[in-house]
């Protein structure tokens, strides 16, 4: 008749689910460490890619708000356009002293060469170098063809990423008229008003009430203006 050793039996399914939950331990462990390798390696091109996406979509976000001026321009004063503005990330600035539109946004991507200003159909791309990321500047210069305006004002208003969209009213606002010197006696009768201090400016003679006339002048430049509506 065999005796069995039960307590060595005991002691080897001990050591043996101890060995075992060692191995796992160091299994998950060496599991952590890999995929913190990957994510390290991966997070970065990830963050690149979508900001090149963010940035390939500000380009078309530019072409509607062209395309937004050019046709309340062409459909003279008063015309309106609504379009919609989304910002998933950087800044879209409305700047109105200057006469252009503006975006920028820190990016993983470096969407042009640090340093230099590029030309990407309309805009004036500049890329910077700002640590680990680069920082993308996006600008419409309008300011030899508009007069961009915000709430009618030469004013500068900034649009910061959201998660719904923006709805900006675009609209033709004609031509400034600023009140002229000199006197006039008839509609057409401009040559007897003062020329106006910029030589750019038309002098104008407009009838205000029946035989009474006024010395105008006219800006050069169409005022597009922008608001945000909701």
């Amino acid at each position: 008749m065999k005796i069995k050793k039960r307590g060595y039996t005991n002691s080897f399914m001990k050591n043996r689910r101890g060995q075992i939950w060692i191995e796992t331990v160091i299994y998950t462990l060496i599991a952590f460490v890999l995929i913190g390798a990957v994510l390290a390696f991966a997070k970065p091109k990830i963050e690149e890619i979508q900001d090149k996406a963010v940035l390939d979509q500000t380009l078309e976000l530019f072409e509607g708000i062209d395309s937004a001026i050019f046709e309340v321009a062409a459909g003279g004063q008063g015309n309106q356009r609504r379009i919609n503005v989304g910002l998933k990330k950087g800044e879209l600035r409305i700047d109105g002293e200057a006469d252009e539109i503006v975006f920028e946004m820190e990016s993983r991507h470096e969407y042009s060469e640090p340093g230099k200003e590029i030309q990407a159909g309309n805009l004036d791309v500049n890329t910077t170098k700002k640590g680990k990321y680069n920082l993308v500047k996006l600008t419409n210069d309008y300011n030899g063809d508009y007069n961009i305006k915000y709430e009618g004002e030469d004013y500068s208003k900034t649009l910061t990423k959201t998660a719904t969209l923006y709805v900006v009213l675009v609209s033709n606002d004609g031509r400034d008229k600023l009140p002229g010197t000199g006197s006039c006696i008839g509609v057409g009768d401009s040559d007897s008003c003062d020329d106006p201090l910029d030589p750019e400016f038309e002098k104008r003679c407009a009838e205000i009430t029946t035989d009474y006339f006024e010395c105008f002048w006219i800006a050069p430049k169409t005022t597009i203006n922008f608001e945000v509506v909701s």
